[in-house]
């Protein structure tokens, strides 16, 4: 394989397939629909998190939450206050400070603070507020301080905010549509246009053409899925992760729009055939949308090791060790199917070869 051919290849992949209805749809409906959503649930122009503190003794984490830029710092008298602030709604966390923490932070004792959630509160707001914590108390003790947070959840704990709900299907929809239509639809014109057959007598080879039109589905995917994860405030605090992760998915679905491409051979069976087959891409997305269905429903589809990462990571600040299962699930995948297109591409050169 060529990387020089496959980079020619790509260029003029860009240069018109950017002007195709497919190609354009991949990249406007996640845009719009993550932007509708958004103004909808209120989740674009939020406010900041709010964070409130009773601090029992005179602790100079007290000063920095409430000075901070970054979220909404309120200071309660009381415990009492704080925890019936929370549970009403007007806070999304709460904690207690107890006598003499900061002393115990600089001498790096194990210290314990009383935290309320609001059972209603977003996700990435639990995760920047968990995250600003550490960091403040970081920065008083000047070290990293052993310190066990004991959470309670105040509130209607199982109702989920509909955004937190919502957002793995609008990344699911970036990830997948692009990644499969693009790749799919651009090989199926090729056929139809009889222009794969004059490709397949130059010194590009197909699996050169196949892996072509495969980046291109791998590109939109990630720039589509990391732009819906921006606008929807859900990047967590491991982006380098997340994207990696987005990358994986991206394969998985650009990989399977080759395989599609080269086994149907007009654009109306194609557009057919993906009709009836995609409730299956977004399935796993119904189980975060109705919390009620079991989990073990959405591991049967291929999707959701895509999902189920993002989810983990931007909602729930999960690290590698959360999501490593999923990703070598992810990878085998993938294996499995480039294998599977590297036989089609021998088998389609030999057919057009012949035509």
């Amino acid at each position: 394989m060529s990387l020089r051919r496959v980079g020619i290849l790509l260029g003029k992949e860009f240069r018109h397939g950017s002007k195709s209805f497919i190609f354009i749809i991949a990249i406007i409906m996640p845009l719009v629909l993550s932007l509708v959503l958004s103004l909808v649930f209120g989740n674009l122009f939020s406010e900041k998190p709010r964070l409130g503190v009773s601090d029992e003794g005179n602790s100079q984490v007290t000063s920095l939450i409430t000075e901070s830029d970054s979220i909404v710092g309120r200071e309660y008298d009381t415990p009492e206050k704080l925890r019936k602030a929370v549970e009403d709604g007007a806070l999304d966390m709460g904690i207690v400070l107890p006598p003499n923490f900061d002393s115990l932070a600089e001498q790096g004792q194990m210290t314990e603070i009383t935290a309320y959630v609001w059972g209603e509160s977003l996700a990435k707001d639990r995760l920047v507020l968990g995250t600003t914590i550490a960091n403040m108390i970081r920065d008083v003790a000047g070290q990293e301080v052993p310190v066990e947070i004991v959470t309670t959840s105040l509130g209607d704990d199982e109702s989920i905010p509909w955004d937190d709900r919502i957002l793995p299907i609008i990344v699911l929809l970036a990830i997948v549509f692009g990644g499969i239509m693009v790749p799919a639809t651009s090989l199926v014109d090729e056929k139809q246009k009889r222009t794969l057959s004059a490709l397949a007598i130059t010194p590009a080879s197909l699996m050169e053409i196949f892996v072509s039109k495969g980046l291109v589905g791998v590109v939109i995917s990630i720039f589509m899925g990391v732009l819906v994860l921006v606008l929807n405030q859900a990047f967590g605090s491991q982006p380098l992760l997340l994207v990696g992760m987005l990358a994986l998915g991206a394969v998985m679905a650009s990989t399977f729009g080759i395989m599609l491409g080269a086994f149907i051979k007009d654009i109306t069976s194609l557009f057919a055939i993906n009709k009836a087959i995609g409730i299956l891409y977004y399935a796993p997305a119904f189980v975060y949308l109705f919390p009620g269905i079991p989990q073990w429903v959405g591991r049967i589809f291929p999707t959701y090791y895509i999902v189920q990462p993002v989810v983990e990571i931007s909602q729930q600040g999960g690290t590698w060790s959360d999501v490593a299962p999923e990703a070598f699930i992810l990878i085998g995948l993938i294996l499995v199917m480039i294998g599977i297109v590297g036989i089609l591409a021998k088998r389609t050169a030999q057919r057009e070869a012949l035509a």
